[in-house]
């Protein structure tokens, strides 16, 4: 007898010992039989036509989920590789996994040269492959067969990979003629390709180490309709439109630059007006929410990272340190806030009376990030995070992490984000070496987790193996305008730091007690979430954000004293940037290029207006709407500035 627990208390029995998932799938109804791509059994993604023996938590997952289209995109990529060794001879496949949008595969095409021109063929040979209906067999190996198989169909790539896989725990999938090294899970067959598309080709060092060579990365995307590729490729047009690069140029907002450094941003002064703007936004929120803000050196000495346990983890991937004149003195940039911050908690005794002390800090870190993976702010080596760090009694954690999930609902909201989900992001049980604390800690931060989102309500799922090395999180995932989704805000739960530092309060019995950590970012790093607001909103920011929100444009020279005279009156009372246009041309070419800066409201001024005391107010996108008196243009700008 097995007992299968489905989403939402439903329960099935099964009088067998052991039951087929397309079973279960088919005694829940035929059309879900026919759609239903991989399966959740507690907690692990596996292939749909797995048996299991002992009583499960199933969830059936299609292309509505998340880890269905995973599925579904890994089989992608087997069919990318399979197309890709019958058209191209004596190629080496390297990885090929399924990303967030579509799959890649890494390839070594030897004398073959590949470029975009060759997409349509592979695309019309995958389509070929994919109406075999060829089913997705999972095969164990061992070490010795593996080694073997890829030694006869030659591939160094792969059996690098085998050398460093123990013994027992290697499998193999086969689809079709095509047999790849690899661990699932995959869709029940081909058949449910019916759409792909090649999408861009890169460069990529083999295992993303640049001392190896350089790779070809094809990357795809596939679907289940023809419709859904029709309508992605659609959304893909658009996004170009909206491309953070293409206008964060166009509206002068940053710059980078090859001298200066590959993934570091130079911010331009109407991009720097944009994020004063988001950070005045956050640090009056986040001091109405009782945080301390703080600053930090963007240096700390190489001892600060080791008691935190950053560069056990992360020194690989830091810049190189900074040696000083003094003899085995080494300094690193900064890669995050909370040792700092943790210094600063410890600058004197604490008492359990003013528990919880919060510390914000909009702080600057560094992270080498490989050249091939930098894109534009999404992807930097020198960014600013919105940071804060709430130091709590153990008592205090749930209520605190509420507090947090509260503040990033009302700073979302403020902000017109409203469809997001979360992921909470615990360790990997079966690899505990690489987390740092104790059994007990980790309960209790995972714990405080999970029941803090169940008591709002939100809409989580939950990643094994994706915590952070000193505490499990919460990640907010948020959807933009044309439906994309961006990883932005965090909230992490650690007992660790406190431990590394001995950070202590004390108690009501007198005693030392150690407080909980947690870590909090709202927008994340600064530049990532620049780049969402600016495709998000195409570059047209609420007036409150935008970094221009006023031009003043004269129809002839003599009204510039006039337009400047309006400029200082705004200037005076609201502090904001006002620019006017003084340039020798005309009213029609400076109203097309406010326009084409998306500045939010264009005052035109002529006799009529200097005589009046009035202007023509223009809005961006909408055209004119008459004139005001300059007096009524300020109060009305004053209602549409407020926002919290």
């Amino acid at each position: 007898m097995i007992k299968i627990f489905l989403p939402s208390n439903t329960e099935k029995t099964f009088d067998k010992e052991s039951v087929d998932l397309l079973d279960v799938a088919q005694s829940i109804g035929n059309s879900l039989a026919k759609e239903v791509l991989a399966a959740s059994v507690d907690g692990k993604v596996i292939d749909i036509n797995t048996s299991i023996e002992n009583n499960s938590k199933v969830t059936l997952l299609t292309w509505n989920d998340d880890e269905g289209k995973n599925a579904f995109w890994h089989t992608s990529a087997h069919l990318l590789g399979a197309a890709l060794l019958e058209l191209y001879t004596g190629i080496q496949l390297g990885t090929g996994p399924a990303i967030e949008n579509g799959f890649y595969y890494d390839v070594d095409f030897g004398k073959h040269k590949f470029t975009d021109a060759n997409f349509t063929a592979v695309e019309n040979k995958m389509l070929e492959l994919a109406q075999k209906k060829s089913g997705n067999i999972l095969r164990k190996v061992s070490k010795a067969q593996a080694a073997d198989f890829f030694t006869q169909n030659f591939n160094s790539y792969k059996l690098e990979m085998i050398d460093d896989l123990p013994d027992g725990n290697i499998t193999f999938y086969e689809t079709g003629d095509f047999t790849d090294l690899c661990a699932g899970p995959h869709i029940p067959n081909t058949s449910f390709i019916k759409a792909v598309k090649l999408t861009a080709i890169a460069g990529a060092y083999w295992r993303a180490n640049e001392k190896n060579k350089m790779l070809t990365r094809v990357y795809g995307i596939a679907f289940p309709k023809k419709a859904e590729l029709d309508q992605y490729l659609e959304g893909i047009e658009k996004a170009k439109q909206r491309d953070h690069r293409k206008l964060g140029k166009e509206l002068e907002l940053f710059y980078f630059d090859e001298q200066v450094g590959m993934g570091l941003p130079l911010w331009a002064p109407k991009g720097e007006a944009l994020r004063q703007n988001l950070i005045g936004f956050l640090k009056k929120i986040q001091m109405r929410a009782g945080y301390q803000h703080v600053a930090s050196p963007h240096i700390g000495k190489k001892e600060l990272y080791i008691t935190s346990g950053h560069y056990a983890k992360y020194g690989q991937d830091a810049f190189q340190p900074i040696k000083t004149p003094a003899e085995n003195e080494e300094f690193f940039l900064k890669p995050m806030n909370c040792p700092h911050h943790c210094k600063i908690y410890a600058t004197k005794p604490r008492s359990y009376k003013e528990m919880p002390i919060k510390y914000a800090e909009f702080g600057t870190v560094y992270r080498y990030e490989q050249s091939g993976e930098l894109h534009g702010l999404t992807r930097v080596r020198g960014f600013t995070q919105d940071d804060a760090h709430i130091y709590c009694r153990p008592d205090q954690l749930k209520d605190e992490f509420l507090k947090v999930v509260d503040l990033v609902n009302l700073v979302y909201g403020k902000l017109g984000f409203t469809d997001f989900h979360t992921q909470i992001s615990l360790r990997d049980t079966t690899n505990k070496e690489k987390y740092l604390g104790t059994d007990q800690m980790w309960s209790l931060a995972e714990n405080a987790i999970i029941e803090a989102t169940q008591e709002r309500g939100m809409k989580s799922t939950t990643k094994e193996g994706e915590a952070a090395f000193y505490g499990p999180k919460l990640d907010f995932m948020v959807r933009d305008a044309i439906g994309r989704k961006w990883q932005i805000g965090t909230i992490q739960v650690d007992y660790m730091m406190p431990e590394n530092f001995d950070l202590t309060y004390t108690g009501t019995d007198n005693a030392l007690h150690r407080p909980v950590m947690i870590h909090r970012a709202l927008f994340g790093s600064m530049e990532r979430f620049i780049a969402l607001l600016i495709e998000h909103t195409g570059g047209n920011f609420p007036l409150w954000l935008a970094p221009t929100k006023v031009i003043v444009l004269s129809i002839a020279a003599k009204y510039i004293p006039y337009c400047l005279a309006i400029a200082d009156q705004i200037n005076e009372e609201f502090d904001q940037q006002i620019e006017v246009d003084q340039r020798d041309e005309k009213i029609g070419r400076k109203i097309r290029d406010a326009e084409t800066q998306k500045i939010p409201y264009m005052l035109i001024v002529g006799e009529k207006e200097s005589e009046e005391n009035k202007v023509s107010v223009r809005v961006h996108g909408q055209g004119d709407t008459g004139a005001v008196l300059v007096s009524e243009f300020i109060e009305n700008f004053r209602k549409e500035l407020k926002i919290i």
